[in-house]
């Protein structure tokens, strides 16, 4: 069997290489992306292309993360999750806050509800609230949840909630021509029937 040509840049087929579309963009902070395994392994996540678009950005794979390994001895203090909580609090209310580390979890909700089960670490942190101003446009995957955005999205409302003067929303075409590409490959009418259009 003959391995596809993979794309160097973005690390994707080269018939749906996605380079032209990808733009890097600096963040005081640190983006932290735990990925679950089977995540990892779906070639329509969005998280390999937010970890290409902004500089600094770590994606780790895994089930069981150790806090202390992947930031440091501080990580309690100087890090945020990003997931709906009662408690979640607002990007004006860390204003002032030493925080250096942004943490997203990828994968389904299933999976994402799984990894926190293992890594119950993650319920002592903080939780920022998103406020999503449009529909994810995340295409060709459903969420069951009607406010479900992908990693890349939920990671650009809450640098634009963080850092009003910059647009972070400059990285997402790569992740909208991913959605297309797959589109186009499934067919308008394979689409529309897959997802009851």
């Amino acid at each position: 069997m003959v391995k596809r040509a993979v794309c160097k840049g973005c690390d994707r087929p080269l018939k749906t290489c996605l380079c032209d579309a990808l733009v890097t963009m600096t963040c005081p902070y640190r983006l932290i992306i735990l990925q679950d395994v089977k995540e990892a392994k779906h070639a329509l996540s969005s998280a390999p292309i937010l970890e290409k678009s902004i500089v600094g950005a770590v994606r780790v794979v895994g089930d069981d993360f150790d806090p202390t390994v992947i930031m440091g001895q501080a990580w309690q203090e100087e890090s945020v999750l990003v997931f709906p909580s009662e408690r979640a609090i607002t990007a004006d209310q860390l204003v002032g806050k030493h925080i250096k580390n942004i943490i997203l979890l990828d994968g389904t909700w299933r999976k994402v509800a799984r990894l926190m089960h293992l890594n119950p670490w993650l319920t002592d942190l903080p939780c920022i609230a998103i406020q999503a101003e449009m529909a994810s446009q995340y295409k060709i995957r459903k969420s069951p949840r009607v406010d479900g955005l992908s990693t890349i999205e939920a990671a650009v409302v809450v640098l634009n909630s963080l850092l009003p003067d910059q647009d972070y929303s400059a990285i997402l075409p790569a992740f909208f021509k991913m959605v297309d590409l797959q589109i186009e490959a499934m067919g308008s009418a394979t689409y529309q029937k897959n997802y009851n259009l």
